[in-house]
Parts: structure tokens; C-alpha cells; sequence
């Protein structure tokens, strides 16, 4: 005849084997959505991705330069008001990286962002709208 204590410390056992041997919870978030992005105006580019978060947008990519241009990037929610903005300052006759975090601090974030090459002027030479995922 088992004690009261014994079955309760038998019981815990069992129930104490049956967790360590449950397979593990994925720990790993789900990926962000990306888009990759290209805006070419003569043999100036812009190339990249665009990486869509909660309540902002990261841009990473590369601007490549024939004469003087700049990469700019507006941030729009669905009701399509400005969210942020960023760009690079104006590079010449070159190829540089870029990086940046862009804010969208709206409920749902970014619905959209706008990607622009400009000219030294701060014209647009050419800009194409990229939708979220």
C-alpha cells in the first residue's frame, strides 16, 4: 500500500517527465516582410530592401552616384500622410551603402514608402512608390 506521500511524489514525477519531454516552443519570431527596392534615372541607382516593422521602416541598400544625387524615402500610412522621412546627404561620382531605421509611428504603421532619387537641387529625378507586403 502506497503512502499519500508517495503518490503524490510518484504523481509529480510523471508530470515533471511528460514536460521535459514536450518539444520545445518555437523561440524564434516570424521574419519582418521585405521588399527589395531598385530606382535607376540614367547611371545613377538606387538599390536595396526595404524591411517593413510595426511602427517603422528599415532601409538598407546602396546609392550609386553618376554626378551628384541623394536616396530620400517618405514613410505614408493608408490615409497616405507622411510618417517620416529620410535621406542620404548629396554624393558624387560614387558608389556608398546606406542604413537606416525610418520612423511610421501610426496604428498599423507604414501602409507605403515612396523611394527618390534626387538631384543636387533636392529634385526628384525619379521616385517610385513600393506598397507593404
Amino acid at each position: 500500500m502506497k503512502t499519500p506521500l508517495a503518490a503524490a511524489l510518484g504523481s509529480l514525477m510523471l508530470a515533471a517527465g511528460t514536460l521535459l519531454g514536450a518539444p520545445a516552443a518555437d523561440a524564434q519570431a516570424a521574419a519582418y516582410p521585405t521588399t527589395p527596392f531598385d530606382v535607376a534615372f540614367g547611371a545613377s541607382y538606387l538599390r536595396g530592401t526595404l524591411t517593413w516593422y510595426d511602427r517603422s521602416v528599415a532601409a538598407d541598400g546602396t546609392l550609386r552616384a553618376a554626378g551628384c544625387h541623394r536616396a530620400r524615402f517618405g514613410v505614408y500610412g493608408a490615409s497616405g500622410e507622411e510618417l517620416g522621412v529620410w535621406s542620404t546627404g548629396t554624393k558624387c561620382n560614387g558608389t556608398y551603402p546606406f542604413k537606416s531605421q525610418i520612423p511610421a509611428n501610426a496604428p498599423g504603421g507604414a501602409a507605403y514608402v515612396r523611394v527618390c532619387l534626387d538631384d543636387v537641387n533636392a529634385h526628384s529625378s525619379k521616385c517610385v512608390r513600393y506598397n507593404r507586403p
